[in-house]
């Protein structure tokens, strides 16, 4: 492969795509898509409608069935067990790109620096067989979801923390610092003790299907786990992301 494009597309709306995404798009000739399955299958057709409504030359999609990974693990097993998935993943790409000598693009949720493991996998592609890859930024969910709520992450001058759901289980909330919890499939919200705490949520955010919802998190946090329930069963997946900030008083 001459060239590879890893190219941040934002949360799922073709309009979060950037001037500078869209040049590195059209100059590539093949796409590689890692499939999550059937349930999933709707987030290949997100990223098949992007590349509709900004490709201007004849491309080809090349999907990458996604490996398995164990995801009942204990907390000390977690980061080998990830680290054994991004390798397995890795080999798949590797072979994948042997295959083609042009240019070739993976188009990356939100943008690839957070949260996301492709550029440890091209990295380890990279120590393999040297790729001559770049980078493009892409809007996160995080700064979507900010937008879609019309808030500002942070204090004035304050930090703001970014983390997973299971880390926040493990370590809860950290005082005084408003937190963006990703990941988050154990509705990990829900334990956080106190009734001082503000919520802002949202689902699918730049997708048809989006859904937000905000308030102080006792009252809205039966709400929200009801509405999540329903749209991960009518859909078979769920994309959602949520700031937390304790009132200053």
């Amino acid at each position: 492969m001459r060239k590879l494009y890893v190219i941040g597309i934002g949360a799922g709306d073709p309009e979060q795509v950037t001037v500078q995404a869209v040049a590195a798009m059209r100059r590539a000739e093949v796409f590689y898509v890692i499939g999550k399955g059937e349930a999933k299958r709707e987030l290949v057709e997100v990223r098949t409608a992007i590349l509709a409504a900004h490709m201007d030359r004849a491309y080809r999609v090349v999907e990458i069935a996604d490996p398995p990974r164990e995801r009942t693990v204990a907390d000390g097993e977690y980061r080998d067990v990830v680290r054994d998935w991004h390798e397995r993943r890795a080999a798949l790409l590797g072979e994948a790109f042997a295959e083609h000598d042009g240019v070739g693009a993976i188009l990356v949720w939100g943008d690839p620096s957070l949260y996301d493991s492709t550029l440890r996998m091209i990295e380890r592609v990279d120590a393999r067989t040297p790729l001559d890859y770049e980078v493009i930024p892409g809007v996160t969910s995080a700064q979507a979801l900010a937008a879609r709520h019309r808030i500002v992450l942070h204090e004035i001058g304050e930090p703001v923390h970014i983390t997973t759901g299971r880390r926040l289980r493990e370590e809860g909330l950290p005082p005084g610092v408003p937190t963006v919890v990703m990941l988050d499939g154990e509705t990990s919200f829900a334990g956080i003790p106190g009734d001082d705490v503000q919520i802002w949520w949202g689902a699918y955010l730049g997708m048809p299907d989006e859904e937000l919802i905000a308030g102080p998190l006792r009252a809205v946090e039966s709400r929200i786990l009801q509405r999540r329930n329903e749209l991960r069963e009518a859909k078979g997946w769920i994309m959602d992301i949520y700031l937390l900030r304790r009132d200053v008083g």
